[in-house]
């Protein structure tokens, strides 16, 4: 009896060409730090980069490193020669540059036009729409530094995709081509979406910046090394585990420590006072919410939290283990 053959894969369903985008002409108005990059990003997926507007000195300096060879003209010119065109520009300059665009009779019909911003959907290019362009919102979450490693850093990248429906397979195309990972983002959730994301990155900038100005100046003589396995290490931890990663004094109920801490920085910054005190409550609040916090020792830190380190110094309470990091011990 002869043994019987290994089954045969299922065959692959072909791609539908209607369902990625073809090569196409690539322009960018708007050669800040994204724009240059998401384009670089596209000429290595096959597409064509063949016009770039900018307006300083830095972004012509910037197009010239990261897309040679294509030439800077202004942003109509730049409707006309490309297929794909990047709308890279800050958020509040976007809706009159497109009312602009359409209105000067740049918009051209079957033209795509993609802009990154991660507050709007793509109701904001309907003056575009109405002139036959075709709309996407594609916002990389992702910082950028204006340089080539950019490019780099677009691979695994999470991008908040909103389009109309007959275009989603296409904008989810583009975003796979450069290497990122397409979410997709109702047009109503924009703003909130992108919330979000300015509270977990923009904000963390500000953290750890303040949080190296205090350690230098209490003497710490490289605050970046100091602080970078901690915040490496707090970072994974809320990832994986959200609150239940919460550690430190205001986790502990230690309204001593709090209170001495905001009495420092009342002495050497007191513009950080308001923002270690907002933090401080909003970490109490969700450490209450989830048992992290008894509640026999929230009562002195909340008054410490809410009138300053005069109002109450922890004395009520018996002292505990000695933790000498803030994310030493999780409990």
């Amino acid at each position: 009896m002869n043994a019987p053959s290994p089954a045969t894969p299922p065959a692959q369903e072909p791609v539908d060409p209607k369902d990625r985008p073809a090569r196409l002409t690539v322009g960018v108005v708007g050669a800040g730090r994204v724009g240059p990059a998401l384009a670089a990003s596209l000429r290595l997926a096959g597409h064509r980069p063949v016009a770039v507007s900018g307006v300083s000195d830095a972004s012509v300096r910037r197009a010239a490193s990261m897309l040679p060879d294509v030439p800077v003209v202004p942003p109509a010119e730049v409707l006309a020669r490309a297929e794909l065109v990047l709308l890279t520009v800050p958020d509040d300059v976007l809706p009159g540059l497109v009312e602009g665009l359409a209105e000067t009779g740049a918009v051209r019909p079957g033209r795509i036009l993609v802009h990154t911003s991660g507050r709007y959907g793509t109701a904001v290019l309907d003056p575009a729409r109405r002139a036959g362009a075709l709309p996407l919102a594609l916002h990389p979450a992702m910082t950028f530094t204006g340089t080539s490693v950019d490019v780099q850093r677009l691979a695994g990248c999470s991008f908040g995709v909103t389009a109309p429906e007959e275009l989603r397979l296409a904008a989810e195309a583009l975003v796979i081509e450069m290497g990122g990972e397409p979410e997709w983002i109702e047009e109503a959730d924009r703003p909130l979406y992108h919330a979000g994301l300015a509270l977990g990155a923009n904000h963390l900038v500000t953290l750890v910046a303040q949080a190296m100005e205090l350690l230098r100046t209490a003497g710490v003589s490289a605050p970046d090394r100091m602080l970078g396995p901690l915040l490496g290490a707090a970072l994974d931890n809320a990832l994986r585990s959200g609150d239940a990663a919460l550690t430190g004094p205001v986790s502990r109920g230690d309204a001593g420590t709090v209170a001495a801490h905001v009495s420092e920085l009342r002495k050497h910054a007191p513009g950080m006072v308001a923002g270690y005190l907002a933090m401080a409550r909003a970490t109490a609040d969700r450490a209450l919410a989830h048992g992290l916090l008894k509640p026999e020792l929230a009562e002195d830190l909340l008054v410490v939290l809410a009138d300053g380190p005069d109002a109450g110094d922890g004395r009520g309470r018996e002292d505990g283990p000695d933790d000498t990091a803030d994310g030493e011990n999780d409990r």
